[in-house]
């Protein structure tokens, strides 16, 4: 490996990045395993292991990228899994998984009743490995992987393993995820990806940046947001009439590149700061957009998934409801990448001063 650097002033890689652990001991999130991985080119970001390795804060230099949940990051409750009950443990955060079994709001048929956006996002992760970089070998790569169980006797047996890697000195998050069914009955699934950014990242005059098939969710309002000749990618000031419940919500048909992958994200023009998200069409072929302009609760959701969320009962009616058969994996692959321009060349002698 050629020289680096900083080979002549560091001896110990925290001080370039890394991930450190540790556990919250103080409000709602009490002993919840967390994570700080620091990726040493500004990005930095808090893993919830008991809260299925979904990622909370997150942090580009001094400007936050994540909404959060007046709630914020609370202790898992595995058992939720009625109504809109989800809501009360909801963290916002930069990534909250939804599934495995039911994306959507609260459904129920002649297979079962299930509540918002399943249950994963309250099961905590076994964890299997955390390996930091050891750049002196010239392995740039961190990264933690782990496995959640979701299962019940008599129903799905269902197991998401999750790798979460960066690199050092890149400001880029990958997640790769596997479900594989555990039990010995075919199983519904359903997963979605639910990517909440908020302010400064988010204020009025951000893009959003979308390519594909729009089409407004069927509510009044969101019909009369999503309409044409109105400005909806580009982000509003706070809205009164979205204090509350007020939001609306699109699902796009995500157009692919070449290579199989689609691209959606943000666009701060005044921070000259972006976020770009992408993932693979034939593993999350739907992308959906929120939008809840509250005042003091004022987000945007872009949401990859295998499904918009209409819940596992309307999939079912559809004939889109994934099955996995016993034994069966399916993997999923996202990317969240910080875009900035390049950092001003460095003043010569005598730059700079008065």
């Amino acid at each position: 490996m050629s020289s680096q650097p900083w080979q002549p002033y560091v001896g110990n890689v925290a001080q370039l990045g890394g991930i450190e652990t540790s556990v919250l001991d103080n409000g709602p999130g009490r002993g919840t395993r967390i994570a700080w991985v620091n990726t040493g080119a500004g990005l930095r970001y808090k893993v919830a292991l008991d809260r299925a390795m979904d990622i909370v804060d997150a942090f580009q230099n001094e400007y936050s990228l994540a909404w959060l949940s007046h709630g914020g990051l609370t202790s898992a409750e595995p058992g939720i899994n009625k109504g809109i009950d989800w809501l009360r443990t909801f963290p916002g955060g930069l990534m909250t998984t939804c599934g495995l079994t039911n994306v959507g709001g609260p459904n129920q048929d002649e297979y079962g009743e299930r509540g918002l956006h399943g249950r994963i996002s309250n099961l905590p992760a076994e964890i299997e490995s955390i390996r930091q970089p050891d750049p002196a070998t010239g392995d740039l790569t961190m990264r933690i992987t782990g496995r959640m169980r979701e299962s019940q006797v008599f129903g799905p047996n269902l197991e998401l393993k999750r790798t979460i890697a960066s690199t050092l000195g890149e400001p880029v998050i990958r997640i790769h995820d596997t479900v594989t069914n555990r039990g010995n009955t075919a199983a519904p699934h359903m997963l979605l990806y639910h990517l909440n950014f908020g302010w400064p990242l988010v204020e009025a005059g951000t893009r959003i940046r979308i390519d594909g098939k729009l089409q407004p969710r069927n509510d009044p309002q969101s019909l009369a947001w999503f309409r044409e000749g109105n400005e909806y990618l580009t982000c509003p000031a706070p809205l009164d009439d979205h204090n509350g419940t007020g939001e609306v919500c699109a699902f796009i048909d995500p157009n692919a590149d070449e290579t199989g992958w689609c691209s959606t994200g943000l666009v701060n023009n005044r921070l000259k700061l972006a976020v770009q998200v992408r993932f693979r069409k034939e593993q999350l072929p739907w992308l959906s957009n929120w939008q809840h302009w509250g005042r003091g609760e004022y987000v945007t959701g872009l949401e990859p998934g295998t499904h918009p969320p209409i819940g596992q009962a309307q999939a079912r009616q559809t004939g889109t409801l994934i099955f996995i058969e016993p034994g069966e994996s399916r993997e999923y692959e996202l990317e969240i990448a910080v875009i900035t321009p390049p950092p001003a060349p460095p003043l010569k002698q005598g730059e700079g001063g008065k």
